[in-house]
């Protein structure tokens, strides 16, 4: 957990202080590394991985407020808390990140959150032997590579947003810095608590019946009005992604991603979500390692923005799409599969990213001299 997670704010922190340097949403900053042509291609893998998480985040809120409403009223309605979440969530996206920002989080949202995580973390200590925890028995079924993989995965899956938000800092230092720590704090604290709260309740079911139970439920409550925030991230950053390759409202496309992902939680299975992760990993790895190799090392953090979009510009390449870049993320996401078949104890996540970074230097080794 402590190692991954300080591999993955790393990288998120990188990509948070580019979003920054730039001024430009995530997708859009892929552009000077891809091609303006090119960087439409992981903008749609980028909008299927959002919706994935858009449902998980449903589907999480709703199991929980499920089990809360089950254990207090003796209610269960799935349907009806699948509904009542995804029409919040996709009234918030359709508002935009600022005015969210300004009126939820910043007032009341972290509040929320270290309140339901303190709550829970007394719970733990005050109730449970946590020598006895830390001394059961593992199956054998997971390596400490693979484990790497699944932590990184939580902040890697960021990459493809935070440059949405970060555009807006007032610093690409303070973004660097807010990111990364606040990441870190958090992927630690929250990972710890899930490892802990499953080893008491192995299961799913029993793990939100647990969480459910500590204290009444109420920091669980606080959690899952919390946990909003992510189903809103998704659905925004989902229409920006799909707006930088068409013309169309922000607004619109965060309506028919907001109606969408309710679907999907309808009926996504929770225990096809690792994979999920893993999937994740193998594809955005890579491809921010040839983003941060080009932002920071071959560009040192300066661009065009004024030719971010411009046919036959600075981006422009050949015929819209940089072979150096594309290539390169290739190459990594093969890394990351060859490990994962050969080595999975080894870990592929950081693999893959260092193969996409080398191998997009190498390709553009010529223009990188020239930048010297």
């Amino acid at each position: 957990i402590v190692a991954g997670s300080l591999a993955g704010v790393a990288l998120l922190g990188a990509a948070a202080m580019a979003g920054a340097d730039t001024g430009l949403s995530a997708m859009a900053g892929l552009r000077p590394a891809l091609g303006v042509r090119g960087a439409a291609l992981p903008a749609g893998l980028n909008v299927l991985q959002l919706v994935g998480w858009g449902a998980f985040e449903l589907v999480a809120m709703r199991d929980a407020a499920d089990a809360l409403a089950s254990q207090t009223f003796g209610i269960s309605s799935p349907l009806a808390w699948t509904l009542v979440f995804g029409a919040l969530a996709t009234a918030m996206a359709m508002l935009g990140p600022v005015s969210f920002v300004r009126r939820f989080l910043r007032r009341w949202g972290l509040l929320l959150l270290l309140g339901g995580a303190g709550w829970l973390t007394w719970q733990l200590l005050s109730t449970q032997n946590l020598a006895a925890l830390w001394s059961k028995p593992g199956d054998g079924t997971g390596s400490f590579g693979a484990g790497l993989d699944l932590v990184i995965a939580m902040p890697l899956s960021w990459l493809p947003l935070v440059a949405d938000y970060s555009r807006f800092g007032r610093s690409p230092k303070a973004m660097f810095q807010g990111s990364a720590a606040g990441y870190l704090l958090a992927n630690i604290w929250f990972y710890a608590l899930g490892a802990a709260y499953a080893l008491i309740a192995p299961g799913d079911h029993l793990l939100v019946s647990a969480l459910a139970a500590a204290g009444g439920g109420i920091a669980l409550v606080l959690v899952v009005i919390d946990e909003t925030d992510n189903a809103f991230a998704d659905i925004f950053s989902a229409a920006m992604s799909l707006s930088s390759v068409m013309k169309a409202k922000v607004s619109r496309l965060a309506l028919f991603f907001g109606v969408l992902c309710t679907a999907i939680a309808l009926m996504i299975p929770v225990a096809a979500f690792e994979s999920f992760l893993y999937l994740i990993g193998s594809v955005f790895a890579p491809l921010f390692g040839v983003l941060l190799a080009d932002h920071f090392v071959l560009r040192r953090r300066t661009i065009d923005v004024g030719a971010i979009s411009a046919k036959g510009g600075a981006y422009w390449f050949t015929a819209g799409f940089s072979w150096a870049g594309l290539l390169a993320w290739i190459g990594g996401i093969a890394a990351y599969q060859l490990v994962t078949a050969t080595n999975p104890s080894l870990g592929a996540t950081l693999p893959g990213f260092a193969a996409g970074a080398g191998t997009y230097l190498i390709l553009s080794v010529g223009r990188w001299v020239r930048a010297s």
